[in-house]
Formats: structure tokens, sequence, C-alpha cells
């Protein structure tokens, strides 16, 4: 019975897309543009950073220094936190 529980769970480990395609991160830069109708954030780095639906915009805006914590899916970089630095 181990042997098949450990069987599903490495092949379920090997088969899942975020395992593969998930990679995460931190950036500290500046604010460049805040898009709140496409929830994203561009960043001097050159990179947009989506924000999820219940992300509150509150206090950011262009020229505003932040560190963002964030999560590469399909290439896209959606933010998990978000801090403004002092």
């Amino acid at each position: 019975m181990r042997i098949i529980i450990a069987t599903l769970l490495a092949t379920a480990a090997f088969f899942s897309p975020l395992s593969a395609m998930a990679e995460s991160g931190d950036v500290e830069a500046t604010i460049t543009k805040v898009d709140t109708e496409k929830l994203s954030l561009s960043l001097d780095d050159g990179k947009n950073y989506q924000a999820p639906e219940e992300f509150n915009f509150e206090g950011l805006k262009a020229g505003v220094k932040v560190i963002v914590f964030y999560t590469e899916v399909d290439g896209k970089r959606v933010i998990n936190d978000l801090q403004i630095a002092q």
C-alpha cells in the first residue's frame, strides 16, 4: 500500500504544472505606472506585475518605491505581496 501511495504522489508531483511553471521572487523598484483597470503595475525594472482582483492600490502612484513579492506563472509576474519601501 505504501508503494502505491508513494508512486501516486511522485506521479502527481511530476505532472503538476505549477511546480514546473511557477517561480517566486522579489524586487525593489520604483513604480512608473499604475493601471487599476488592468490590475497591473509597471516598475522601473522594465517589467509589468499583475495584481489579484482584491488588490488595494491605495497610496500607489508613479514615483513610489516598493518591494514586490511575486510568483512568475506562464511568463506573467503575479503579485503575492507588496510593501512601500522607506
